[in-house]
This record gives structure tokens, sequence and C-alpha cells, in this order.
């Protein structure tokens, strides 16, 4: 090859070099303007999600049930631009508990929370505030807890007598009234005391009769047996009237053994308590079943209260019941609810209600007014939320949720007990969402909570993240509870 064609080859390789050198850097150049306008190697891995573009997401890579790698969300991106339903503005619980995050996370059996869309969220039951306007409002809510609902159910009675501890003396014989014992209305008698001495001829008589009948057996020993057979009967009989009479059987035991008849007998207490009423006057006849006593035992007397009829399910048998009288500053006296009475007094809305008390010392007098303290609440501890949450249609409550990000829920809501301040919750809510109970009615005015409230469907418990259809009516009027 000679000294020309040699110089030619080297610019031609050379003039090939420069231009390769070229075509690469451009490459080179391009590849990296491609890699640096890709956010995906410059942001942070939210999370991934469905390739198929259902409601479900990973922290972590992982594939779907058809081997497809699940897509990664970046920070910054619109992760739901694909599925055309908005921004991502919380999750919830995939078996429908009323509980939501604001991050993807996994609930106890390991199952990832389902993501709720901005387009899911949006209607006549959801607002949407910005953060100026909730501080300029001062919006407070407070969470959900378990907690005992209780209240105090007050009224007003009077002290009675126990009706099953009244006794009545009434002899079931003729008689008069010899010597009186017992003189004084208000004497306490203790039970078999001797209450009067009385002459009664037919118990006399039925005395002297069993006497001879006596005797005679004793003589008769060796009669036949018809003449003993009628002896024997006639001294039973005689028994048997003084019995049906009342006599003491310490008086009859007298008698049988061989003791004389007594002109007067002593007729004594069949209780003990204290003396009610004495109609029984010395030197006086009286005939059979003529009440000459009425005793009563005070040891326990009854509290008959007047409840109105909103508070009667307070007022359940054994209830504790904590009774105070003007006559007694200071002093409580603690009794159960002994029996609830079956009808209503019309004209008060009132019903009675039987309150037992332990008498120490006869201090609950019969006649005394008295106020009783009855404590109605749940079994146990329910969820609970403050009075003041609760916004009241008439018809229905309703409840603010709160979302975050400024987003509130006016959800419906079944409430239990009212007590303290709180409402006890049956239905509608999970413990630890959050609930407003401060500027609820300012969230109205601003965001026109009205035509949410009157938007929503019949009454049915919904959870946490799921949007009601709304049913068209007109617009409902509020009442707050608490303050």
């Amino acid at each position: 090859m000679n000294k020309t064609t040699q110089i030619t080859t080297a610019a031609l390789v050379a003039a090939l070099l420069a231009g390769g050198g070229y075509w690469l850097g451009q490459r080179q150049a391009g590849t990296a303007t491609t890699q640096a306008s890709a956010p995906s190697t410059a942001k942070k891995i939210l999370y991934y999600r469905n390739p198929m573009g259902l409601p479900d997401t990973s922290a972590v890579p992982k594939k779907d049930s058809m081997g497809m790698d699940y897509i990664p969300v970046f920070e910054g991106e619109d992760s739901s631009a694909a599925s055309g339903q908005g921004k991502i503005v919380f999750y919830r619980n995939p078996m429908g508990l009323p509980d939501t995050s604001p991050v993807p996370k996994k609930d106890s059996m390991g199952m990832d929370y389902i993501p709720v869309y901005e387009s899911e969220v949006s209607g006549p039951n959801f607002v949407r505030i910005t953060p100026e306007k909730i501080q300029r409002l001062g919006v407070k809510t407070v969470a959900v807890t378990a907690q005992e609902v209780s209240r105090s159910v007050r009224a007003v009675g009077k002290i009675e007598i126990d009706e099953r501890a009244v006794v009545t003396v009434s002899p079931r014989f003729e008689g008069w009234i010899e010597k009186l014992a017992a003189s004084a209305v208000g004497d306490s008698i203790g039970r078999g005391q001797v209450l009067f001495e009385a002459y009664s001829p037919d118990i006399y008589a039925a005395q002297q009769e069993y006497r001879l009948a006596a005797k005679s057996a004793a003589t008769l020993a060796g009669a036949s047996s018809d003449a003993r057979a009628g002896l024997a009967h006639l001294t039973e009989g005689g028994l048997a009237r003084l019995k049906q009479w009342e006599v003491p059987a310490d008086e009859i035991a007298r008698l049988k053994n061989g003791g004389e008849p007594r002109r007067t007998i002593s007729y004594r207490a069949p209780a003990g308590g204290i003396v009610l009423e004495k109609m029984a006057i010395q030197g006086a006849r009286f005939m059979p079943g003529e009440v000459l006593f009425k005793i009563a035992d005070l040891s326990r007397v009854w509290l008959q209260l007047d409840v109105p009829e909103q508070d009667l399910a307070a007022a359940k048998a054994g209830s504790k019941v904590k009774v105070t009288l003007d006559a007694y500053p200071g002093e409580v006296f603690n009794g159960k609810v002994d029996f609830v009475y079956p009808t209503l007094n019309t004209e008060t809305r009132t019903a009675k209600v039987r309150v037992a008390l332990a008498n120490p010392g006869n201090k609950l007098k019969p006649g005394l007014f008295a106020q009783a303290e009855l404590a109605s609440g749940t079994a146990g501890k329910s969820l609970a939320i403050p009075d003041s949450a609760v916004i009241d249609s008439g018809k229905r409550q309703i409840v603010l949720v709160s979302l975050g990000e400024g987003r509130f829920e006016a959800r419906e809501v079944k409430l239990g007990a009212h007590g303290n301040g709180f409402y006890a919750v049956q239905e509608g809510l999970g413990e630890g969402e959050q609930v407003v109970v401060s500027a609820n009615f300012l969230i109205d005015a601003e965001s026109n909570l009205k035509a949410a409230v009157s938007g929503m469907s019949k009454p049915e418990a919904t959870t946490s993240g799921s949007a009601s259809q709304p049913a068209a009516s007109k617009p409902a009027e509020h009442a707050g509870h608490g303050g």
C-alpha cells in the first residue's frame, strides 16, 4: 500500500470514529434526559396498587392471583389516575368495620385496607372545609369511646306503712274487757304480749264442760266402751271449741293438766309492732269479729314515689334508690324498688313506684315526704358520644364524623340511654372514630349541611368511608343537645 492510500484510510477511520462517538454521546444524553424526567427514580414509592385496577393495595411488592406484579405508586403521583376515580382520601377496613387509616395498612387478619377515592366521598352526605375555616370556626372533635352511660332520675314521694306488716286484733268470741294492758296509740307491743283481760261466758262454759268431761272419764274408767267413747268425744269437743276461740295454748295445757277453769282469759298480741289504732275501752263489751286494735311492724316501711312516665324505664324492680328527707338533713337512706304499679295517673302523667326501706329506730315515720334518686343506665359499657355531637332533626339523629383533611361525613346514628352528658350509641359509629362536638352548627351554615341531611337515605346504619345514596326530601330542621 502506498503512502497516499494509507493517509486516506486513516482519515476515513477517524471520521467514522468521530461520527460514532457523536451518535453514542447523543444516545447517552437522551437516555440520561429520559431517566431524569422519570419520577420513579427520584421519588419515594408510597405503596403498590392492583395491576387490574381493583381496590387493593400493598405496602410491599407482590403479585396478584394471575401472577402480575403490583404497580408502584410514587410520592406526588395521582395514584388513581388510571382508575379515573380521583385522589385516594383514606383507607377503610376490608371487612367493613368502622375503622379508617390515612395511609395503607393491614388489618389483624393481614388483609390490606381498601382505598376510598375522592369521588366516593363526594355527595350530599359529605362536607369539605378548608383548614383555615376549620381553625376559624373552632371545630373540635372527640373519639368515640366505650363507657357507662347513666343518669339519675329524681322523684318525690311519701313514707307509708308496709301493708304486709299490719295486723288487726279481732276476737272470735263475745266478751267484756275487764283489764286493758295496751292503753294508748303508739305503744310498742311485742309478739305474745298481753293486750287485755276479757270475760267471756262462752269460753268460761266451755272450760267447765271440758273439766267435767275429763273428771267423768277418770271416774268411769271401768265403764262400757260406749260410755268411754262418749266422754272422750265431749272432752275433745271442749278442747276444739277453746282452740277455735283462740284461747292461749298455755291455758289449754293448764286445763289438761287438771287446772281449774278461769273466769277471764288473757288475749295476746298476734304480732309485734306499734299500736296504730285502739278501739278497745276498759269495761266495754265487744262482739265476735269486732276490730279492737291495729298493730303495724315499722321496722320496714314503703316509700311511694310518683315517677313521670318518661322516666319509668329507670324504675325496675330491684333497682337501687337513694332517699333523703328534710327531717334528717345530710342523711341518706338506701332502698330498692319493690314494685311498679301497673296503672298511670292520666292527670299527672305519673306512675306509682314502691320502694322498700329499712327503718332502724323508727326514724322513717309514715307521712313524711322524701326525695328519691333512681340510678338509670346501660348494663356495662357501651360506645358513647357527648350529647353536644348530636344534631337532632326530630325524626333522626345525625353526627358529623371527621374523615381527615377537612372532610366530614353527616352520618345517621341510633342512640340509646342518655346521661351524664353522653349518649349511648347503638348503631352507626365505631370505637375510635372522631365526631365533631363543637361548631357543628357553624359547619352546617358554612357547608349547607341541611341539604346534606335532608338528602340522606332512610335510616340505615353506615360504616366509615361508605357513602349513602341520597334520597330527595325537603331540608330538615335541627335541634342541638348539650352545649
